[in-house]
């Protein structure tokens, strides 16, 4: 493996049933984290995450919070593992971005656990009081996209790689950029099955809920640099931190730019932290040069 790595971490849509059980069962450096996680969230957060069903673990409020203990535990048992390795850099997609400030040590494990879970919550209120959807758009150019997503009323929820782009807002709206993408040039448009208009103005009620849930956060200054999806800089600040990570809730996740960034300034070596491997196909379309690998469970470190 090389010497110095960005790490990189997985957002809502990657959970699986029963990620983390055999860090928990194998793994004694790993279990005191899944069982303080168990006592902030509930003997049902644990049992969702290793039992399911999966339609529960996927709602928001334990989603979130299974990602972001799934991915810390996951960077935990890499530096044991490989203490040689030099982390230079994280990022995290969407939700992963507060796993990727927990990595840098801009928050705590359980002052990021105890945020991501009300951010979680806030945005699972949001989608229940919103009628919303989102649809990916495959193979079109990005500025067709965004004029179609601006006359059909909808947000660019996620700008994912080169071709891949996912609008988000009211079913009318997403229904009507449907019906309209072929026409303005996109090869393939497809509704996803989310409970919610992410990262749309729908979720303004859990931008605004984040905003005072992190108001009064004492954060540290980031130990290694990490890129934001909604502004694709690297805030060394407290207060630009709070502000991209709360302007986040209804932004753009500009995931393609800022690996592109990254890419541009000289790094080669990525690996993802999380189930799924979404990123890792997501960095093949970006760039196939680049060296990327994946990480979810302990057979996984063996490859590395």
């Amino acid at each position: 493996m090389n010497s110095s790595v960005i790490v990189l971490f997985s957002g809502q849509g990657a959970q699986k049933v029963g990620m983390g059980l055999d860090y928990y069962e194998q793994e004694p450096m790993a279990k005191p984290y899944f069982d303080r996680a168990r006592e902030v969230l509930g003997d049902e957060f644990l049992r969702v995450l290793f039992e399911g069903p999966a339609q529960e673990l996927t709602r928001t409020s334990y989603c979130q919070p299974a990602l972001y203990l799934h991915g810390y535990v996951t960077l935990q048992l890499l530096k044991a593992k490989f203490p040689e390795l030099k982390i230079v850099g994280a990022a995290g997609l969407s939700l992963g971005e507060f796993t990727a400030h927990a990595a840098a040590g801009t928050f705590s494990f359980e002052q990021g656990l105890s945020i991501v879970a009300k951010r979680g919550a806030l945005m699972e209120e949001a989608c229940l009081n919103t009628a919303g959807t989102m649809a990916a758009m495959i193979g079109g150019e990005v500025e067709a996209v965004e004029q179609l997503a601006a006359d059909c009323g909808v947000d660019v929820a996620n700008y994912n790689a080169p071709g891949q782009i996912v609008l988000s807002g009211t079913k009318e709206g997403i229904a009507k950029a449907v019906g309209l993408a072929k026409e303005r040039g996109v090869r393939m448009a497809k509704e996803l099955q989310v409970a919610g208009a992410y990262h749309s103005q729908l979720m303004l009620s859990a931008q605004e809920g984040l905003a005072k849930v992190l108001e009064d956060e004492v954060l540290s200054d980031p130990q290694i640099p990490v890129i934001s999806n909604f502004s694709t800089e690297k805030p060394n600040t407290a207060s630009a931190i709070k502000a991209d990570l709360v302007n986040q809730v209804t932004g753009s996740v500009r995931w393609s730019q800022s690996m592109l960034k990254l890419i541009a300034e000289g790094q080669q070596n990525f690996l993802e932290l999380g189930p799924g491997k979404v990123i890792t196909g997501l960095m093949s379309r970006t760039d196939k040069n680049v060296q990327i690998r994946a990480v979810e469970a302990l057979a996984d470190f063996n490859d590395l």
